[in-house]
This record gives structure tokens, sequence and C-alpha cells, in this order.
């Protein structure tokens, strides 16, 4: 193979590391991206005259080969766009299409399947006038070249991939401290629901929260439901955070009610007390049912429905440093495990929440897959595209966390300038000390367009497909989202 020469940006931005030939660039992937990528296209852009690795683009493959052409234009698209908006327009691209084989079917098999699929996305960087100087397809432990017609190193029948840690790009990484957080499934395996016989009591604690919640937004009087909704879901959550930091605090809890209490938070529980930092990326599944234990159906259900309320998330994204980006990216991941069907679709925020987290923490491989799930629960939610746009084109998200401290500062002197006899008013109004932490169901709906469903209605059943009805899409009830 007449081999091109990639100078990766590497482990460090001072060292550089030259690969030579598609066997080096399939070892380099999984450093490149943080982890070992499943049932993934991935396109990484080339700079310079030595090939220096710039952005790169992951998307799950479409099952349908009737989404390939559209799938390829999208992704060449979205890779020479993001570089021209950087000021680093790619020379270069190289392709590598990961896929596991089916069962009965081999590594060649997967390869000569997906060939169309390397041809499309060959052509539709040629359209922008960006050669495809490699299109590897790696499966079953094996690596293909579709550009190389040498058959002396790139055999029809595959190459075994480097034995791990062998390579001069594992090397390297070791030498920086640079670790692969394990194969991409594995990492989304803690941000989607197990199953089990707790889905169906977080299933109707779902139900539950929804029936009360998104009629409390729709018929308080002049906004004021929606606000009393959105401080509930933020005491709640500030409350779960420090939860973490102190896990002996809670008590098996059986609703929100035991565990909530007053609007402040018990004096033993303090936000400077030590804690472990967060579950490392090797983290196992007694971890996150650690976590799990955490918090109850109820409290999951309050935080999943109040979240899909803008406002209320974009408060909950100022939790994204020091213990309190550690806790929150616990906190949304626990949540997101908890969106059973048929509420998958509200996934949607507690999972970009948890990109956004661990992308203001340094942690871009947990970043890019966990927003990736988000855009596959909801394709159409603005926030998960911007920030996954955003983290895959390497930007610095300091700009981000700017604003937010901005808006979060704001937000404290003005309630620090709210006159008292205001405050006695709006604490009135609001969830007594001691109380039990409930969203009362309010009375008759009397809405116009903005009708929902009456409570109890379980999105997706039979009796919500009635025309006019006014009820939901399948994927869970989301009439408490204000925006995205």
């Amino acid at each position: 193979m007449n081999a091109n020469h990639h100078e990766s940006s590497g482990p460090t931005r001072t060292q550089q590391i030259t690969l030579r030939g598609p066997a080096e660039l399939a070892d380099a992937l999984p450093f490149v991206l943080g982890f070992h990528p499943t049932d993934s296209v991935v396109l990484v852009a080339l700079h310079g005259e030595h090939g220096r690795f710039g952005g790169r683009v992951r998307l799950g493959i479409p099952r349908s080969p009737r989404e390939w052409a559209s799938t390829a234009d999208h992704l060449a698209e979205c890779l020479v766009e993001g570089g021209a908006r950087s000021g680093t327009r790619p020379d270069g691209i190289v392709v590598f299409l990961c896929q596991d084989p089916a069962p009965g079917e081999t590594g060649r098999r997967v390869m000569e399947r997906l060939r169309p699929f390397a041809q499309r996305l060959r052509t539709a960087c040629g359209a922008l006038d960006i050669p495809v100087y490699e299109a590897l397809c790696i499966t079953d432990g094996l690596y293909f070249s579709y550009c190389c017609p040498d058959q002396r190193c790139c055999p029809p029948d595959g190459t075994p991939l480097a034995l791990t840690g062998t390579s001069v790009m594992a090397a390297a990484a070791a030498y920086a401290g640079v670790q692969v957080r394990g194969s991409q499934r594995d990492m989304e395996a803690r941000l989607k629901p197990r199953g089990g016989p707790r889905d169906e009591e977080q299933r109707a604690a779902l139900d539950a929260a929804a029936a009360s919640i998104v009629p409390r937004i729709l018929e308080g009087a002049e906004g004021q439901g929606r606000e009393e909704v959105r401080e509930t879901t933020v005491r709640l959550a500030r409350e779960i955070l420090r939860r973490f930091v102190n896990p002996k605090s809670p008590k098996s809890p059986k609703s929100p009610r035991d565990q909530a209490g007053a609007a402040g938070v018990p004096s033993s529980v303090s936000p400077v007390l030590p804690m472990v930092p967060g579950r490392p990326a090797g983290a196992t599944a007694a971890d996150d049912a650690a976590d799990d234990a955490l918090i109850t159906t109820d409290e999951a259900a309050v935080l999943v429905l109040g979240l899909q309320d803008r406002v209320t998330r974009d408060r909950a994204a100022e939790w994204m440093e020091g213990w309190e980006g550690t806790a929150a990216l616990r906190l949304w991941r626990v949540l997101a495990r908890r969106c059973v069907t048929p509420y998958q679709e509200h996934a949607a925020a507690p999972l970009t929440l948890a990109g956004w987290t661990a992308w203001s923490t340094g942690d871009e491989p947990t970043a890019r897959v966990a927003l990736g799930l988000a855009l596959d629960a909801d394709p159409e939610y603005v926030f998960a595209r911007l920030l996954h746009q955003a983290c895959n084109e390497g930007l610095d998200p300091e700009s981000l966390r700017s604003c937010l401290r901005s808006e979060r500062d704001a937000r404290a002197a003005a309630e620090q300038d709210v006159p008292s006899t205001s405050r006695r008013v709006r604490m009135r109004a609001g969830r007594r000390p001691g109380t039990p932490l409930t969203l009362r169901k309010p009375g008759r709906q009397t809405g116009g367009r903005d009708r929902r469903p009456a409570a109890g209605v379980r999105p997706g059943e039979p009796a919500a497909g009635r025309p006019g009805s006014g009820t939901p899409r399948h994927g869970g009830q989301r009439g408490s989202r204000s925006g995205r």
C-alpha cells in the first residue's frame, strides 16, 4: 500500500505520533475517540501536508441502506463545515466503519455488506472537494481496507488488529497517562434502563408524576404553577446532589415525602464535605446500583418530568464544576436509567445534562456517548445537537460555563433584591416547611390548543390514539416541556 503518513495530535499537544498504513490507523481509533466504538461510522479530519488529526464526527450506522446516502451527505457536511467555522477546513478525511457481525455472519461479510455505505461516504466527501485517504471496516477483531488494492498488506479476508497495548499509539498513550474507556456499548449501558421488576414501579411513578405536574404547569395562573414546579424540581435535585456527598443520610425512603422534608437540606450535609470523585471510567454495575439506591422511584419521576422544562434544565446545567459537577453526572446517569418505556424520549434532558457535565469536567468520551444517546432519544433536541457539534469540533466549554455562571450570579443578585414582603407572599404560595413534597392535582382543564390528556392516561395506550384527543406521541407525556 502506498501509505499516507498521518500525524495524530495524540495524547498531548506537544507530542506527535506518525501512523503508517491502515493497521496503525485502525489501532489509533479508540485513542482518538477515547473508547472502542461499536456499530458506528466515524469520520476524522486530516490537516496539513502530513495529515494531522483534527475534528471528528461519529454516528450510529443506519440499519436501513436507504438512509445511507443522506447520512453520508450529512456527516461529510458536518465535518467540513465544522472545520471551516474554526478556520481549518480539512485537507483529507479518514473513514471508519465499526460493526460487530450478526450471529452466523463473518467479518468479511460485514465488510461487503457495508461497502456501498463506504463508497457513498467517499463520494459525499469528494463532492465537497475533500479526498478520503483511507476507509476502513473494523469488525470481529479484523480490519479491512476499502481503498488499498494490494492484497499483500490488505488481504480480502481481513487483517487481525494489533494486540492491545502493543502499538506505538498505545505506548504513547500509556506514557501520557491516557486511557481508553472500554467499549461504547459498555458506556451506553450505564445510561440506559436495565429492565427488571422495578421498571413497572418506575413506570407507575412516572404516570402519577405526569398526571400531577403537567396539568399544574398548564393551568397555573400567569405561570405560577410552572414556576412552583421549577422550584420544586431544582430544590429536590440539589438535595439529592448533597445526598451523593453524604450517602448515609437517606434511609431507604419510600417517597419524596420522606426525604425532602423542608425546603432546606439537613444541617449534617454540607457541600464542602470531602467526597470521592465520582465514579471512575471503569465503574462497576455495583457502583451504579449504589447510586440508584439513593433515589426513589417517586423522586426520579418528579425530576425526569421537571427537567422537560427548558428553564429548569438550564438551571440544572449550572452544576458543572467541582463537587457539584461530580455529583450531578451521577444524578443524570440515574435519571437516564429511569426513563423506562414509554418515557424513553424524556431521557433526552438528563442525557444532555450528563453530556454537558462530562464535557465541562473534561470527560469528552463520556460526553460524546451521552450526547449521542440524547439525539437517539430525540433527534430534534436542540441543546444536545449544539453540544454534540461543539464537542466534536473540539471547542472549549469555558465560554458556556462562563455564560451559566453569569446567569446564576444574576439570579442570586435578583433574589437578594426581592423585598421581604414579596418573599413572604411567595413562601405562602409555595410548600410549607415540613409538609409532604407533592405536586397537587389542579382542577378541571379549560385550555385550548394546549390541552393535555386527563390525569391517569398513560402515553401509548390504545385509548390515547383517538384523533383530536390531544394526547402526546408515543414515547411519554411531554406537555411539561417549554422548549428545548
